[in-house]
């Protein structure tokens, strides 16, 4: 992404909306760089390698819908689902999206969307884009949980667990699906660590380049030699 002008694909079977949504993303600034009417239509787009910043999805199109098409995509694309249905708004959030937008889309709803867009790593402002929600397990449900509740994410027992008081097991699969969700929201502790640098009270040397961190809570966590010099960086710190 180039911090301004982002190059989206727009996939939606109802011309009316996909006009719409088309011309309020032009009106914002972006690059609407294919307009398509169904999932295989997206995939086929995308396999031929052409540049694109972020997909805006319909949830329910004819061939495959907008949660298939992520489940297949051929390469790392931010997502962004469009529903009428504010139910599906869960399921979009463990899909790993980006973000959900309801119909009908608002101007002033899309600009925070795309502001979130562009605060991803690459988007051009480097910074995190405002209050953000993630899907824990709460018996045979999901509950959307607070990032600024949580201090660190933990890849234990096979599954992504959310630390915000009370260990919450996630929805994500992998660590990749959670980092690729949260983007610059969080920093690599280790191969099985995330860290949410604002919960960061204080950190001291550790052993052969590592770094022991302390999070709010008062839970203490050690950093790996290879991932000290980004979190340090990220800290603001020599």
């Amino acid at each position: 992404m180039n911090g301004s002008t982002l190059r989206v694909l727009v996939a939606e079977d109802e011309p009316f909306n996909l006009r719409r949504l088309s011309r309020l993303l032009r009106e914002a600034g972006c690059e609407v760089v294919a307009e398509l009417e169904d999932g295989p239509a997206v995939l086929d787009w995308l396999s031929r390698g052409e540049p694109v910043d972020a997909l805006f999805l319909d949830i329910q199109m004819p061939g495959l819908t907008g949660l298939d098409v992520t489940a297949d995509l051929p390469r790392p694309v931010p997502v962004v689902f469009v529903t009428a249905y504010a139910e599906h708004a869960v399921r979009a959030f463990e899909q790993a999206a980006t973000d959900y937008l309801l119909k009908p889309v608002t101007a002033e709803r899309l600009a925070a969307t795309l502001q979130r867009l562009r605060a991803l790593p690459g988007g051009g402002t480097g910074r995190p884009a405002g209050p953000f929600r993630f899907p824990v397990r709460a018996g045979e449900g999901l509950v959307l949980v607070d990032l600024a509740r949580t201090t660190h994410f933990l890849f234990e027992d096979g599954a992504v667990w959310a630390f915000a008081g009370e260990r919450l097991r996630t929805t994500w699969k992998t660590l990749a699906e959670a980092e690729a969700a949260l983007g610059n929201r969080v920093v690599r502790g280790h191969r099985h660590l995330l860290i949410r640098p604002e919960a960061v009270s204080g950190v001291r040397a550790g052993d052969s380049g590592r770094l022991l961190v302390r999070l709010a809570g008062g839970a203490e966590l050690e950093v790996s030699r290879g991932a000290a010099p980004a979190l340090r960086a990220r800290l603001g710190l020599p």
